[in-house]
């Protein structure tokens, strides 16, 4: 283990990125005047580049120190809500009755490995469950060791994803201090939100989440909402858009909810169809569209743009392999990706495994590589490069099988029929 520092500032702690239209305005400018025209060819290029990734990713394998960060969970699938839709609550059958809480050995060996592998950026992400129920200490620990294990100059980030409902004074002047990106959920206006969203009491959290993010206003904290659409808030688009709105929050994501029930192996009652999918994100688009793409980021509709401008998704959902992140549980454990936190897909310890061999293990690769598993009608669909397939887990919906074509195919084909020339088309004249 490396020695206590002496320099403990020396490290630079920046908030973890957002892409979004504000961040590449300057690219916008400089490309815009040549978007039509590329757009023409981004079919070919994704073509193109579908036929020689195979070759290329051969030649430089091994040979570049590829960036990913950590996904941490340092509370396992312990939580303070009980919200019906949560697909990690059953996950405590893995590890036995809780708490479960990460030890501080686990810690210190974890960033310690990480941070020594000198990454671009060194990106941890705090998740659940939910993460505050460590308490802020843990926390504290956590920016200390990263001090006295990072490099001088080295780049590191931290976000955190909470329910919100524990965020104090406190929490909010040190998410604030170092820089933590904060995303919290809020499933929209309170009759939304309090359907699903629920402590063990059966009371809803609107008031708590609400109060909270007044709390990182407060504090100057950064932070995003993700929305979770289900059986109740996809049938009310404008609804949600205009609660948001009102609430000047400034940063959304919508994560779309498809679940099997593991008892009957059918679809949940509080899943949302392709249909209502497809059709809730083309009306968030154009009232967004309307409203002023420059005032509110969308997280799809960035990740869309960077694409149109840069070949290359910021959301992992569309990306070429499945390798951004690894997982990383409270006792040490290892998973490639929070959907597949299964047996098969344990990558090891990092108690027992330095952390750049969990990442170049077998199972890791062979995870990675099933991304290219396309379906035979993505060979034949004109939105393949920029969809691969969707999600893995959307795949798995209907026969468990990494071949078949997303659960959401429908809806991408409506999105990107609908979005991509109107985004082009954005791009090219308001930037």
């Amino acid at each position: 283990m490396q020695k206590n520092r002496t320099d403990l500032d020396t490290l630079h702690y920046v908030p973890q990125p957002i892409i979004s239209h504000r961040s590449l305005c300057r690219t916008y400018e400089r490309h815009g005047k040549r978007l039509k025209l590329y757009f023409v060819f981004v079919i070919i290029i994704g073509i193109i580049i579908i036929a020689y990734m195979p070759c290329l990713q051969k030649k430089i394998k091994g040979t570049l120190k590829m960036p990913f960060s950590l996904l941490i969970k340092p509370a396992g699938p312990d939580c303070n809500l009980n919200c019906k839709y949560c697909f990690y609550s059953i996950k405590d059958c893995l590890f036995g009755q809780g708490p479960h809480r990460m030890s501080n050995a686990i810690l210190e060996k974890m960033t310690c490995d990480y941070l020594k592998l000198g990454l671009g950026v060194s990106s941890f992400a705090w998740q659940g469950g939910e993460p505050t129920l460590m308490g802020l200490d843990f926390y504290k620990k956590a920016v200390e060791l990263q001090k006295q294990y990072g490099r001088d100059g080295q780049i590191v980030s931290n976000a955190f994803q909470t329910n919100g409902i524990l965020l104090d004074d406190g929490w909010c002047k040190f998410l604030n201090e170092y820089k933590f990106l904060v995303g919290i959920s809020l499933d929209g206006p309170k009759k939304y939100h309090d359907y699903y969203r629920l402590d063990h009491s059966g009371k809803g959290t609107f008031d708590k989440v609400m109060a909270a993010i007044e709390k990182c206003r407060k504090h100057e904290v950064e932070f995003n909402v993700l929305v979770l659409l289900n059986d109740k808030n996809v049938i009310d688009p404008d609804g949600l858009f205009d609660f948001f709105v009102s609430q000047n929050i400034k940063f959304l994501q919508f994560i779309p909810c498809v679940e099997n029930d593991p008892k009957t192996g059918k679809i949940t009652s509080f899943s949302i169809t392709p249909e209502q999918c497809g059709n809730f994100i083309i009306r968030i688009f154009n009232l967004w569209k309307n409203y002023g793409p420059d005032k509110l980021s969308i997280r799809l509709f960035d990740s869309m743009m960077h694409y149109i401008l840069k070949q290359k998704h910021t959301d992992c959902t569309f990306g070429w392999l499945c390798d951004d992140y690894i997982v990383m549980e409270h006792n040490g454990d290892a998973y490639c990706c929070d959907f597949f936190v299964e047996p098969e897909y344990k990558l090891g310890n990092i108690m027992e495994t330095p952390i750049e061999k969990l990442l170049s293990s077998n199972v890791k690769k062979d995870f990675a590589e099933r991304k290219k598993q396309l379906s035979n009608k993505c060979f034949v669909c004109r939105h393949s490069p920029i969809c691969r397939g969707g999600c893995l887990k959307d795949r798995l919906v209907s026969n468990y099988n990494f071949s078949d074509s997303s659960y959401f195919c429908q809806s991408y084909k409506l999105i990107f029929d609908k979005i991509l020339p109107e985004l082009t088309w954005i791009l090219s004249t308001r930037f």
